[in-house]
């Protein structure tokens, strides 16, 4: 297995910034995530596109999953952008 300091970067992989990035949250349904999931990445200054907002619910409509596109300037602020989501009681994982 190649170690990953070995791989070189090629146009057209990975993550490039700044970029818009979707980021999709997964908790309780009763937890108006719709609303809060934007409102947290607001909250660290970041930019949501607020026409990308989508929400599906589980089979059995206990849990929600909402997904948002967000601009961001750095890679420092992606990873933030998920503690601050899986820091929130409500949220089980984030993709």
């Amino acid at each position: 297995m190649r170690d990953l300091d070995d791989i070189e970067k090629q146009d057209g992989q990975g993550f490039q910034f700044p970029g818009s990035f979707e980021i999709t949250a997964m908790g309780n349904a009763g937890a108006n995530l719709r609303t809060r999931v934007p409102e947290i990445l607001r909250g660290l200054g970041l930019t949501v596109l607020d026409a990308s907002v989508r929400e599906r619910a589980s089979s059995q409509g206990n849990y929600v999953s909402v997904s948002v596109v967000f601009n961001c300037p750095t890679r420092e602020k992606h990873e933030a952008a998920h503690a601050a989501l899986r820091a929130d009681p409500d949220i089980r994982y984030t993709l």
